[in-house]
């Protein structure tokens, strides 16, 4: 495997804390979910994936000869808490693709989740929903996914 980019972090204090990026790109209080003032981890979270996932679709949009422009990726993360396991984070992500029709949307966003790196580090650990302009996926695999 080869390595192409390396991010560096550091955050201290946690939730209640900062963080900041080796490069100064990043340098921002944290606050708990919710809270003004600050980010919080789960926004910063969605920050990134979202970006990601929108590379993933462009990428594969363009490998397939389809000029998709412009893609848009929404997303929510969601901190979730139960009694049983703590907590635990999900995961929307809407594309919107309005120059595709439904089935056509549907295979690139799927297509992109098994691409994203995101959607790979996340498989099989969170609950992710995927829809394509404001629809879920006919072959929703949520849980999981």
């Amino acid at each position: 495997m080869k390595t192409l980019y390396t991010a560096r972090a550091t955050s201290t204090g946690g939730r209640d804390g900062s963080v900041k990026t080796d490069d100064g790109a990043i340098s921002s209080k944290l606050t708990r979910a919710g809270a003004p003032g600050g980010t919080n981890p789960e926004q910063l979270f969605a920050a990134g994936y979202s970006a990601c996932f929108t590379s993933a679709v462009e990428y594969i949009a363009k490998q397939q000869g389809q000029n998709v422009a412009p893609v848009t990726t929404n997303i929510e993360v969601h901190l979730n808490q139960d009694e049983a396991t703590g907590f635990s984070l999900g995961v929307t992500l809407d594309v919107q693709l309005p120059s595709l029709d439904k089935t056509a949307a549907e295979k690139l966003v799927a297509a992109a989740h098994q691409m994203c790196p995101y959607s790979k580090a996340t498989r099989g650990n969170i609950q992710v929903t995927l829809m394509a302009n404001g629809k879920p996926l006919a072959a929703n695999t949520a849980a999981a996914a």
